[in-house]
């Protein structure tokens, strides 16, 4: 009565159409540039359905009586937020925080969207209809979610409909009773790969004229005409998971999917043809602050982690009782320790949206904007902390098989605390996570993944009480004035007064 890793697997054996290295892949869940990742990503249902954490981590759909993933709850208070907290907290656990595109994030999304439910009303009743009807569908199967809501680069100062050649931008081509056709690209689809359905929307603003690119829809990833192209699979250059750790079991991939005339029936159509709505559907419901909920939630685990490889580092390099490592440890300390503040305090001071309890929505938005340039402050401090320890390493686990190699590895890699091997396994580790093509994609989605600074900082603008900042200005000035003497109404100095 709950989904497992196995039925996450079975559903990714689908058809769809994912190309890597000039190849359409018959099956992610077996092919090597995916395979140990697709395993973490069903390893987060096995973990949900472990019989210590059914209860912390799933709740009973109201529909269909099943076990669900907490990440579909629709929190009423600050106690069932707190709850569903918890059990997404876990999920980032299992993964160290390194998969961002986990099924909590675009659910999460989709729950902000549902509790908006009347706001899509005013769109239409058939769009709301269809939301609506998604959702229990998307709750009910526990489905993995991820979206494309970005337009590919290409000229940057022109609007979607104006941009270079044809077919870029997905867009609305055709209608007719049965549902809408789109044609054209997205991106960042992350984690596609493992999911099995997507959103196709948009985020940027768009203008009246650009109504065919106005639109949100859910698309199954084995839909015909449906083309999901891979980066580069950081798994398969992994040479073990000994030398490359994180990326041979976390590479949650990025694609840009092409839509070849894909048909989306009107069920799975949410927003049409209109630019307002395309905004309203995350800022006027509660996903944009639902989705970035999650994300920080994720990031406070991620920093545990990496606060641990900081503490490693100065330990295994005898340098931990130096004053200014601990002096830089404590400032990476407090930074880890204001993001999990900030998500308390997203719950603490939550507030009443409808019949459902929400995070602060401006502490959301603040929390974004300063991690975002909060996480490459930290990386760069692991950076220094470790120096050359993260390049002057054996090339690869077979070194150590190779008795002439692995005696030089003895006699080189020295701690006073641990073996030449596991200071290597270390600081692989540590190499890994901060600077390795894995590691150096996490630095670039940590800082753009929300948009860029001025978009993030933009929200902080929004969202923020300036009438209560101001009014405490404008009643603090109230309460003086010129002194007498100098007002225009007093006596000229020296006059005689009545």
């Amino acid at each position: 009565m709950v989904k497992t890793g196995r039925d996450h697997a079975r559903s990714l054996r689908d058809g769809r159409a994912i190309h890597i290295a000039s190849e359409r892949v018959a099956d992610v869940t077996e092919h090597p540039a995916f395979r140990r990742s697709v395993q973490s990503a069903c390893g987060l249902y096995d973990l949900q359905a472990a019989p210590d954490n059914l209860e912390k981590m799933t709740f009973t759909s109201p529909t269909n009586g099943r076990r669900v993933n907490r990440l579909w709850q629709l929190p009423r208070n600050r106690r069932e937020l707190v709850e569903r907290r918890e059990a997404l907290e876990a999920w980032a656990t299992a993964t160290l925080g390194m998969i961002g595109r986990s099924p909590d994030h675009v659910g999460s999304s989709l729950a902000g969207m549902y509790m908006g439910l009347k706001v899509f009303a005013k769109h239409g009743p058939k769009r709301a209809k269809a939301l609506a009807d998604y959702f229990e569908y998307a709750r009910d199967n526990d489905l993995y979610l991820s979206y494309v809501i970005i337009n590919p680069q290409a000229d940057r100062s022109k609007a979607a409909s104006d941009q270079p050649g044809e077919d870029l931008v997905a867009r609305i081509v055709d209608e007719d009773s049965e549902g809408i056709t789109i044609r054209g690209a997205k991106m960042l689809g992350t984690s596609v790969i493992f999911a099995n359905e997507i959103m196709v929307s948009g985020f940027m603003g768009l203008q009246p004229g650009e109504e065919d690119y106005a639109f949100t829809a859910m698309v199954p990833m084995n839909a015909r005409g449906l083309k999901a192209f891979s980066r580069k699979s950081y798994e398969a250059a992994a040479t073990s998971v000994f030398d490359n750790p994180l990326s041979s079991q976390f590479d949650e991939n990025d694609a840009v999917v092409y839509f070849d005339d894909v048909k989306i029936p009107w069920e799975r159509v949410l927003v049409h043809r209109d630019v307002q709505m395309a905004q309203a559907q995350w800022h006027e419901t509660r996903a944009y602050v639902f989705q970035n909920y999650q994300c920080q939630i994720r990031l406070m685990v991620k920093l545990r982690f990496l606060l641990g490889v900081a503490r490693k580092i100065a330990e295994i390099n005898g340098i931990i009782n130096y004053p200014q490592v601990r002096e830089t440890l404590g400032l990476l300390a407090a930074k880890a320790t204001s993001v999990e503040a900030m998500v308390i305090a997203m719950e603490a001071a939550g507030e009443q949206f409808g019949e459902y309890y929400v995070p602060s929505r401006p502490i959301v938005a603040a929390a974004q904007a300063l991690t975002q340039q909060m996480y490459p402050e930290i990386i760069e401090a692991l950076r220094t902390l470790a120096g050359g320890g993260l390049i002057m390493l054996p090339s690869d686990a077979s070194d150590f098989a190779n008795p002439q190699f692995a005696d030089i590895i003895d006699k080189t890699q020295r701690s006073s605390i641990v073996s030449p091997k596991e200071r290597v396994k270390f600081f692989k580790l540590a190499w890994d996570a901060i600077g390795s093509e894995f590691g150096s994609r996490h630095l670039q989605y940590e800082i753009f993944y929300s948009g860029p600074a001025f978009v993030t900082r933009g929200h902080a603008f929004r969202y923020f009480d300036w009438n209560q900042a101001r009014s405490m200005v404008d009643g603090f000035m109230a309460s003086y004035d010129l002194p007498a003497a100098a007002s225009k109404d007093a006596p000229p100095a020296g006059a005689v007064a009545d």
